[in-house]
């Protein structure tokens, strides 16, 4: 894996992502909803490659409860190791701020995505019933949790 470096993101990101964000989500979020990157608990951030964006998550914390909003790596960098890198940093950036657990849903038709959740040490914990579009029709939201212990 090459090297590789997180930082905040920042506005000069914004259309990196909204291009990752459009060849990695069969549903993409909105150009307005990649644009605002400082809402209300926001803890968004870049993985970048030789200065490159090359995956990013959008998160947020309210009271000690984050929320995994978004996060995608681009098709093209795939299969390095850079997801589990980029959800790890997730992680690190949830115990400096004390989070007390992550949360995030998941399309139940991406297993590779379940199984890297489930393999980095979060649970199923429900399931929302028809949630997301598909072409074809609806799919379940897999809910899924990570607690933190801090101070055993």
């Amino acid at each position: 894996m090459r090297n590789f470096e997180f930082a905040p993101l920042a506005k000069e990101h914004v259309a990196a992502v909204l291009a990752i964000e459009l060849q990695a989500h069969s549903h993409p979020w909105k150009a307005s909803m990649i644009e605002e990157i400082n809402g209300r608990g926001a803890q968004n951030s870049v993985m970048l490659v030789d200065g490159e964006v090359v995956g990013y998550f959008y998160a947020q914390n309210i009271v000690g409860e984050v929320s995994l909003l978004n996060i995608a790596i681009a098709p093209n960098q795939q299969r390095k190791g850079f997801g589990r890198a980029l959800l790890g940093h997730f992680l690190e950036q949830c115990q400096s701020c004390e989070a007390e657990s992550a949360w995030l849903e998941v399309r139940e038709s991406n297993q590779s995505a379940m199984k890297l959740y489930l393999d980095e040490g979060f649970n199923e914990v429900d399931r929302r019933k028809d949630y997301y579009p598909t072409d074809g029709g609806r799919e379940d939201g897999i809910i899924m949790s990570y607690y933190f212990m801090f101070g055993m």
